[in-house]
This record gives C-alpha cells, structure tokens and sequence, in this order.
C-alpha cells in the first residue's frame, strides 16, 4: 500500500533551509499519527513529496482518512506501483483500476513522466486513452470536464496508477510554529479558531476557565481532546483548566453592571498572560469576531487588550456566524458546541458597546485582586492525553461492564455520529441505539428507568465517562457495553 503526500504549495516557495525542516516535521507528524495503526509504516522524504508504505493492506481507510487530517498536506493520493514494461501493461492496469468507473463515461488519460523514455507524455495518453475507449465500454474521450480522470505517473521504470486523489488541509505542518493558548469554551467560536491555528501550524494549548459548571468543564474536555485528537496528535500539549467562580463573585457583587462583560474579559486575558509561559505559548488565542456580542466591538476589544502585552490572536475576527457555525459542522465540532452544558456566570443588563477606560478602571479599583491571583494559583494542568481519565476520576465507584447481554438491556452506541456512520455498531440479535455522548445529559431523564442502559464507544474510554457520570449523578440504570 502506497501513498505520495503532495506539500502545501505555501512550503514549497520558502526558501531551502525552511523548506526543509517544514517537510522534516510533516514527516514527523506523518510517522506519529500513522504508526497508530502500523508500526511498521515508512514515511519517507522527498524535496517534492513524501511517500508512505505499508504493508497493511487492510488498513487503507485508516491511512486515508489520518491523511485528511494533517496540516501541511495539499493532497494525497493512493497509488498502485508496478514495473514499467510496455504501454499495453499500464493499459491492462489502467482496466484493472478504472474499468468500472471507465463504463459508459467520457474520460481522459494524463500522464506524467519523470526521466527517459522513447515515448512522450502526450503519446502515451493517445495510445493508452485509445486502448482503454475500445476496451472499457467507454463512450468517449473529453479532455476537458472528463467524467473519469484516469492520472499516471511514469518514473524513469517505474509507473505509479494513481486510484485516489484526497485534498488534505493545507496549511503549516503542527509544530513547525510557535506555541499559542487558546482560551477554549466549547462553543461554535473558540473551538474553530484553535482549530484554525492549529492548521497553520501553531502548537496549540487549550486554556478553559470554569465560571462555576462541572458539567460545562466536562464537555470542553471532551471537544477538546476531539480536536487535538483529530487534528493534532502528532504533537502532545497541555489543557489548563482556571477556577473562575470567585472571580465572577467579585464581579457581580462590586463591578457596574454595564462595565462586567469587558471586566470579566480583561480578568480573562490576565490571568491566560500568566500562566502561558509556563506552556511556552508566545501568544493567546481567542475566538472574537467584530461585533457579535456587546464585548467585541472594537473599542471593547482594545480597552480589553490593553490589559496584557501579549499579542492577542483572533483568527475569526471578520468572520460571521454562519460561516464559522459551518467549518464547526466541517471539522466535526459543531455537535460538540450545539450541546454544550452553558454556565452564564456574567450577565450585564445593558452591556456597554463602547467601553472607557476611565470607567473600567474606576470598576477595577473596587476588585480583590488577591482572588484572581489565587484563581491563577490554583490552576491545573495537565496533559491533553489524560483529561478524559481526570474526567472519569471524578465519579469514584464501580461501571458495571457487560461483555455479552443476556437480560433485557437496551445497547447505546454513544460515538461521534461521523464515527458511528462509518463503522457501524451490528449486535447479532439485539436492537442498537444510536444516541451521541453529547445528546445523553439532556434526554437521559426521560429514559425509562427500569432498563439498563449499556455505553458503547469502542475502546470503552468515552463510554465509561459517561456512566460514571450518570451514576454519579445518582442514576443506576447504566453500564458499559465491552465485547
């Protein structure tokens, strides 16, 4: 099995030495997430592209779709590679791969040629294109607009038939940047630009405040290890979690109604200044975009800058909701963000649109600081790899685990539903709920109570979360489903 991971056309115009190192780490990245599912896979270099091989034949749905999901990729493509002999040899491999695509379309051949040969690129589609017309059942050849492509490559004596084309995610390869913090509150908003400083190759810690919501805290965990572990694998980073519910005290009790949104946002900025450098981030990110609440006209965002001389970055500052409500839905987190337990610790009457200094920091002096600094004290950190298991931890006793049904219980498959869709759940002679981790909260307190309930996410991670904190939250009627 073989695939050539074509560059970001970004990388291919620096100049050599960045070049290089920028196709060093998307080889890296590459070895990382593929070897999860081989460990045997070769990822090798190229100044033009890289190739990786696998044995594993079995495994090309994995590969393609770990693929798509690498910054720094224009696009991928699976190749079959055979010796050069003759033009009829690639004509019979040409059928072998097309011959059911190639039935009853018009179609056009492009070949590509790297080294010596006694023939020409173009020669060699008019004599392969012909061959396949009056072969395949094919109506006809269009060069232009064909409803079958068919791409090879010849190099020097070797032919690569190229049976798939994915388009990858562009950008920067992940690490090839600086580090940011992004301060990440699991809606629409912050979890699209993480992901989009993490697709420019920024190395991206996550940084949530809890205003006072353990529900809310666990759901961010969750869309956050969904992104890093998407899109962001091939590098480890930290998910720093701020306890925030005294700060929003002080607010609310000493702050101006009108002045609490731009307040609470400037305690925000101060407190991620602090403990960014202890994640090596050289900026913070957030997921403002111009005048979609009271808070983020410009002159609120500057009096809240102002606050920090870090550089702030918002990645969708010009853009509107539904634009970025759709790359949510694009890179999978919009179910995350739509069901996201909420803690409104904040809530101004009459916000102020157009903040004043003057009055911020006359709103500011009547503020303990000292409670921030302890919020700032007692931060946690830890890696992105365990929020999950700090996630269970916080139910202590037993999950009931079932191996094999045998009563009446009612089997919930609780994967992503893109997950979900692609590998579907099958229990021979039992009926199988497709019910999403992040729609169970909401709707658990209309299940029947008198049924057990059994988790099922595969490797039993998720699942067992989930239960833990159902029963957690006194229901007895769920387990996990572990065949």
């Amino acid at each position: 099995m073989k695939f050539i991971v074509k560059f970001f056309p970004e990388i291919t115009i620096k100049s050599r030495p960045v070049r290089k190192a920028f196709i060093k780490q998307l080889r890296h990245n590459l070895k990382l997430v593929l070897k999860k599912y081989d460990s045997e896979v070769v990822v090798a270099g190229n100044w033009d592209f890289i190739e990786v091989l696998s044995t594993r034949d079995e495994l090309r749905e994995d590969f393609t779709d770990a693929l798509s999901r690498v910054a720094g990729i224009a696009h991928f493509q699976f190749v079959r590679e055979f010796p050069l002999t003759t033009l009829d040899n690639i004509v019979d491999e040409a059928l072998s791969s097309y011959a059911a695509d190639l039935k009853d379309a018009v179609f056009a051949v492009r070949v590509k040629r790297v080294g010596k040969h006694d023939f020409s690129s173009v020669e060699a589609e008019r004599y392969i294109g012909g061959c396949l017309k009056a072969k395949s059942g094919a109506l006809g050849v269009r060069l232009k607009d064909p409803d079958v492509l068919v791409p090879i490559d010849i190099r020097d004596n070797r032919v690569w038939m190229i049976e798939q084309r994915v388009e990858g995610l562009g950008g920067y390869p992940l690490g090839s940047q600086d580090s940011v913090l992004s301060l990440i509150s699991g809606g629409f908003d912050s979890t699209v630009s993480s992901y989009l400083t993490m697709s420019r190759g920024l190395k991206t810690h996550f940084c949530f405040f809890n205003l006072g919501g353990d529900a809310h805290e666990i759901g961010v965990k969750q869309v956050s290890n969904y992104i890093w572990e998407k899109y962001g694998s091939s590098l480890n980073v930290k998910f720093i979690t701020i306890p925030f519910e005294a700060v929003v005290g002080e607010i609310l009790t000493k702050v101006d109604n009108s002045e609490m949104g731009v307040v609470l946002k400037r305690m925000m900025l101060r407190a991620a200044s602090e403990v960014m450098a202890g994640v090596g981030a050289k900026a913070l990110v957030t997921g403002e975009s111009v005048a979609q609440v009271s808070s983020q006209t410009l002159i609120n965002l500057k009096v809240i800058d102002q606050v920090t001389d870090e550089l702030v970055i918002r990645p969708l500052i010009t853009s509107n909701k539904q634009e970025i409500i759709n790359k949510a839905i694009e890179i999978g987190t919009a179910p995350f963000a739509a069901s996201m337990p909420e803690f409104c610790g904040v809530i101004s009457v009459k916000p102020t649109t157009r903040a004043k200094m003057h009055r911020i920091e006359r709103e500011e002096g009547k503020f303990d600081f000292a409670v921030l600094e302890k919020a700032v004290e007692d931060a946690r950190v830890m890696s992105i790899q365990n929020v999950m298991d700090d996630v269970e931890k916080q139910y202590q006793g037993e999950v009931p685990v079932v191996r094999m049904p045998v009563g009446d219980e009612v089997i919930i498959d609780i994967r992503h539903p893109d997950e979900a869709e692609r590998r579907p759940l099958k229990v021979s002679g039992r009926p199988v709920k497709a019910i999403p981790f992040f729609a169970l909260e909401s709707g658990w307190a209309d299940m029947p109570a008198d049924t057990t309930h059994l988790f099922y996410c595969g490797k039993g991670v998720m699942s067992r979360i989930h239960a833990s904190y159902l029963l957690g939250k006194g229901y007895s009627n769920v387990g996990i489903y572990l065949p």
